[in-house]
């Protein structure tokens, strides 16, 4: 598969402390490492079980799907829920939830080609960008839980999706990962509140370990996890 040219020459606007371009890096960066797998790449099982690296991609696709329609769509009065709350553990997370999420993911990996599914993320994450270039910063938009969110704290979640997913893509393929300096610190920034950049300098841990083991992907000793509450971590249910 050949890697698709960036879809964006210039830097994106910022939106609320480069929200958009950090979504942009991101998802350039996952597409072009999409690109460069081998075939045989797609079928290997995740950690997300019961997922393939097909069916996380596809997942990836679907989440990302939302943003455009959700702009579409009618704009709530006032905010009620940032980025850290919409991962709260509710029925967003249930079983019933999980198993809609797992059966949608599957279907639409079902009827692609890896091929097509690096193709319709690059559609997709294009629309993204095209949408919330449109829509001023004090944008609200509604989400399928029925949360009120600024866009720019819906989009943070769009990039917490595209790190998290990458890395679980990455260690299925045996790649590297590919998180981009401009996510990381958004990340970063959306775990530990204001003063993220004490804690992760007090941690002294790289940008991917640090994600890995804030986001459930890498062990954690009771040490570390106590020096975590104590630097603030606002952890994130995930599915």
């Amino acid at each position: 598969m050949t890697r698709p040219a960036s879809r964006d020459g210039g830097k994106t606007p910022d939106t609320a402390g480069g929200t958009l371009e950090a979504f942009r890096e991101e998802s350039d960066a996952f597409i072009g490492a999409l690109a460069e797998l081998p075939m045989s790449a797609w079928d290997r099982r995740t950690r997300c079980d019961p997922w393939q690296v097909r069916d996380v991609v596809a997942h990836v696709i679907t989440v990302l799907a939302r943003v455009p329609d959700m702009i579409a769509a009618p704009a709530p009065a006032r905010p009620d829920t940032t980025a850290t709350d919409y991962y709260r553990a509710d029925h967003r997370f249930s079983d019933t939830a999980n198993a809609d999420r797992i059966r949608m993911s599957q279907q639409r990996a079902a009827v692609r080609d890896a091929t097509s599914l690096v193709q319709d993320l690059t559609v997709t994450a294009q629309s993204v960008i095209t949408h919330c270039r449109q829509e001023p910063i004090g944008r609200i938009v509604e989400t399928r839980h029925g949360d009120a969110m600024l866009l720019p704290e819906f989009l943070s979640t769009r990039i917490v999706e595209l790190a998290v997913h990458g890395l679980d893509v990455a260690d299925a393929a045996g790649r590297r990962p590919w998180l981009t300096t401009a996510a990381a610190e958004h990340l970063q920034r959306l775990l530990f509140g204001p003063d993220w950049l004490t804690s992760v300098t007090a941690l002294g841990w790289d940008a991917v370990t640090l994600v890995r083991k804030t986001t459930g992907r890498g062990p954690v000793t009771a040490q570390e996890d106590a020096e975590l509450r104590r630097r603030g971590l606002r952890r994130l249910t995930l599915g």
